[in-house]
């Protein structure tokens, strides 16, 4: 594993009211690793990754990307630095087309005055871009780029929105229960999916609570609990009732867990 590591939180505290969120939250991600980060409900996972992902500030603590602190004000800025982030609810738009969804936000114009001026769509620019990226993460059962979104299954979806993630995600991809509503097979090829966009150097946090899921592809678990990162911990030195059991605390993590 790289020394350095390319995504860190320190002393992460954000406060709704009376109720504290994160409670001096730390969070390391390093390059080309998936990190499964698993919690109750409750326990401020996904406050912890709304603070990296930019979709809400922390009130106090820093965040820094590759060595460099950054402050988030929205997602849109930290899509600019290159932390790509996708929700449980996939954010894509279902009566528009693959190709549609794939550039949503980030459209390319015609070169010249078209785009410039009359703010024209180079449409067959993000076709050939859309079914570039689609066929290199084998997603091409998706016959037709300008089907409408809705007209896929959810697996088809899932793999839409993680394609436009790793299209446009330069340093990290934040995954957000990406195989919370699928079915065995459509899971499969999800999880396949996220093994391969790793295989390509973009390091991966996933957040999940399918405990088989979190085993079979991550490469450490950050075990998050009463608003504050308890352990990180090695999937392979630790079995499914452990992880359960130090995320409700009924059994204390191991001292080198604590100091990771």
């Amino acid at each position: 594993m790289a020394s350095e590591p390319i995504l860190t939180a320190r002393g992460l505290v954000k406060r709704y009211g009376r109720v504290t969120a994160l409670d001096n939250a730390d969070f390391d991600l390093y390059p080309g690793e998936i990190l499964a980060v698993i919690g109750d409900n409750g326990a401020g996972k996904s406050t912890l990754i709304k603070a990296i992902s930019g979709a809400v500030a922390p009130d106090e603590g820093e965040i820094r990307l590759e060595g460099e602190t950054v402050n988030f004000r929205s997602p849109i800025e930290a899509r600019r630095a290159g932390i790509e982030t996708v929700y449980q609810n996939l954010a894509l738009s279902p009566a528009l087309s693959i190709a549609d969804n794939m550039f949503l936000g980030r459209e390319i114009r015609k070169p010249g005055v078209l785009g410039s001026v009359f703010r024209k769509l180079d449409r067959s620019a993000m076709e050939k871009f859309a079914r570039n990226k689609l066929s290199e993460l084998g997603l091409m059962t998706i016959q037709n780029i300008n089907q409408a979104v809705e007209t896929l299954s959810g697996g088809q979806r899932q793999g839409v929105a993680v394609a436009r993630a790793a299209a446009f995600g330069s340093k990290v991809i934040i995954l957000d229960e990406p195989t919370a509503a699928l079915g065995v097979k459509e899971s499969r090829k999800v999880l396949e999916l996220i093994l391969d966009v790793r295989s390509r150097g973009l390091p991966i946090v996933l957040i999940s609570h399918n405990m088989p899921h979190v085993f079979e592809v991550s490469d450490r678990i950050h075990v998050h609990r009463l608003g504050r990162r308890l352990c990180v911990i090695n999937p392979k030195e630790h079995t499914m009732s452990d992880a359960v059991a130090f995320m409700t605390g009924a059994k204390e993590p191991p001292r080198e867990a604590l100091a990771a």
